[in-house]
């Protein structure tokens, strides 16, 4: 009898240390079941023994063939999934008639297709090299088709969120007799109920297509903005502005999961800042949509209310057309031939984070939440959000600069065009020098601190000084691009991958709900105290990218220093060939949905 090639990374563990009569048939798959305890740290797994009877099998000094890293095995239903495990003749004494031929290697049988990436359903059995042209034509290919996409819907989003900072000029603050504390609490609860709902978003977002679920948000929320409208006080616009924040938990992060099933490492921190900086281009065409609200005389809609119904329109357009042209993943892109989603697919495994696994796993969200490096990008990401409390403010502050509302409404096309520039600079260093992330984010920080010095210590009388300081202090937003980027590619294991970044997000979003309340009355107009946190909280980001990167050298260093494993990979799952047979096709390690500490060959991005 022919033999497949043995397992990865085989460990021995002695059947004498194991409970034989804890092993339980069963009866759908013939085979006995058994829980083995953890190995190596690793957590319990289920085991299913490819034998019809281990009658009489004695503890002893037999060994089992096993498979470290256990987290192969489901954590659930042993009799549909298992990882497979070979029993070694060492002297044991059987009473079976049917056991008598031990030395006999058993057939190695494959792992459940839930325990894999789905990505391995699409590039099994491809084991030739990849075309570079083909890679790159593919590659042009999903350009084309979802980074527009992906730009116009971060684009709309944006503005809707910021839709509220506009309308302060345009009235709605006396229309529905808003005071400075309610006023905040509107940018506020936006936060609070993405914080609320982003860790269920996360969940969706595995469980269900991304692209749909993506799609029935921005439905949702293209409604509730279309509803500000209507609004007449304090409590309309916050339930509103509830289910705004509710929808929008599911965007970044579902753009952050679908960078990094369509794009390798590299590609990714460009794409991220393409579509992070169409938020530059939202302020930019906000402010011509409110410019032209501003001269709209009707009788009963004031110019406020047409910003907001023309904003939602917009986003009502775009939902329906996300749902119907935008992919859920690379393996069923409707724009890619089954040849070019193999392709796409063996592009990325470079990532080694796999493309994308439905089935949630526990003991990577627990590895989520003891891995250090989640809640240094946690902190990172609370802190560098904190001035972005100013997103609402902006407008306000400007005007209180002496600019009339007009003025104001054009001026904040600048703060856009500043977002642009620095985005799209900072992302395209960072792409192009490697390991340099954390360099560049460092680098795109001391403008923030310097606009914080002009705009404290300049005359009030200086408004053009005051207005170059405050516009310098958009250029930070180029550090939580990066960090968005870098996380993604410094995280494998798409349970681990999708608690990450919730818990970033969510870190995110106290960030922004802490900031609105720094605007009192009682600072205006200088504002000296909030300015004074903007410039800690940018100063404290900085130090924390050296600290990461740190970290993440360190880790390397030590994977560099650790031997050479030099034991197989190979990994089978069985599949209905085109003649009716059932096939073992060996699965790439990449696409075993490992996270990236289990992997000891995954290397960090600096």
């Amino acid at each position: 009898m022919s033999r497949n090639p043995p397992l990865w990374n085989f460990d021995l563990l002695r059947l004498s240390d194991i409970n034989i009569e804890d092993a339980q048939y069963n009866h759908t798959t013939s085979a006995y079941v058994l829980i083995i305890p953890p190995i190596r740290g690793s957590f319990r797994s289920y085991f299913k023994i490819i034998r019809t009877s281990i009658v009489g099998l004695e503890p002893c000094d037999a060994t089992w063939r096993t498979v470290f890293g256990s987290h192969l095995s489901p954590r659930g239903d042993p009799s549909s999934s298992y990882i497979p495990i070979e029993l070694q003749d060492m002297g044991t004494s059987l009473e079976s008639s049917d056991d008598k031929h031990l030395d006999e290697k058993h057939e190695l049988h494959a792992v459940s297709v839930r325990e894999i990436d789905t990505a391995a359903e699409v590039a099994y059995g491809e084991q030739d090299a990849l075309d570079p042209e083909e890679a790159l034509r593919v590659r042009n290919k999903i350009d084309r088709h979802i980074l527009p996409l992906m730009c116009i819907l971060y684009w709309i989003q944006f503005m809707d969120k910021t839709t509220l900072g506009s309308a302060a000029i345009l009235g709605i603050r006396e229309a529905t007799h808003l005071s400075t504390n309610q006023y905040n609490w509107l940018g506020t609860i936006f936060y609070l109920s993405y914080l609320a709902f982003e860790f269920p978003q996360n969940l969706c977002l595995q469980r269900f297509p991304v692209g749909k679920w993506m799609s029935f948000n921005i439905f949702i929320w293209a409604v509730a903005l279309c509803s500000h409208a209507a609004c007449k006080n304090f409590g309309g616009l916050f339930a509103v502005r509830l289910i705004l924040g509710m929808c929008e938990g599911s965007i970044t992060a579902g753009f952050m999961i679908v960078s990094s099933m369509f794009y390798t490492r590299k590609e990714q921190t460009l794409r991220v800042g393409y579509w992070f900086l169409m938020n530059g281009t939202a302020q930019i065409i906000s402010g011509f949509i409110s410019f032209g609200a501003l001269h709209i005389k009707t009788k009963n809609f004031e110019p406020w209310q047409w910003l907001m119904i023309i904003t939602g329109f917009l986003t009502l357009l775009i939902a329906t057309a996300f749902w119907f042209l935008f992919p859920d993943s690379p393996t069923n892109a409707w724009f890619l031939t089954p040849v070019e989603r193999s392709i796409a697919v063996r592009r990325i495994k470079e990532n080694q984070t796999g493309v994308e696994n439905k089935h949630f796993k526990k003991e990577q969200m627990i590895e989520a939440l003891l891995d250090p490096k989640t809640w240094l990008f946690a902190l990172f990401s609370a802190l560098d959000n904190v001035p972005n409390s100013l997103t609402n403010q902006r407008q306000i502050i400007v005007s209180s600069f002496g600019f009339t509302n007009l003025q104001t409404t054009l001026l904040g096309c600048v703060d856009g065009t500043v977002e642009i520039v620095t985005i799209w600079t900072g992302v395209t260093l960072a792409a192009r020098y490697r390991n340099s992330i954390a360099w560049v984010g460092f680098i795109y920080f001391i403008p923030n601190i310097m606009g914080v010095f002009l705009i404290n210590f300049l005359p009030w009388s200086d408004k053009v000084g005051l207005l170059f300081g405050q516009w310098t202090t958009g250029v930070g937003t180029t550090g939580f691009v990066l960090s968005l980027s870098w996380l993604s590619s410094v995280t494998a294991g798409h349970t681990k991958r999708i608690t990450t970044n919730a818990i970033m997000l969510s870190a995110y979003c106290i960030g922004n709900s802490a900031g609105p309340f720094m605007w009192q009355a009682k600072y205006k107009p200088r504002n000296h105290i909030p300015w004074i946190i903007i410039g800690i909280c940018y100063a404290c980001c900085m130090g924390l990218l050296l600290v990461i990167r740190y970290h993440l050298s360190s880790e390397n260093k030590r994977r560099d220093a650790e031997p050479l494993d030099t034991t197989y990979d190979d990994v089978y799952i069985e599949r209905m060939s085109k003649n009716g047979e059932m096939e073992k096709v060996k699965v790439d390690k990449e696409f075993l949905d490992l996270t990236d500490i289990q992997n000891r060959e995954f290397r960090y991005v600096l």
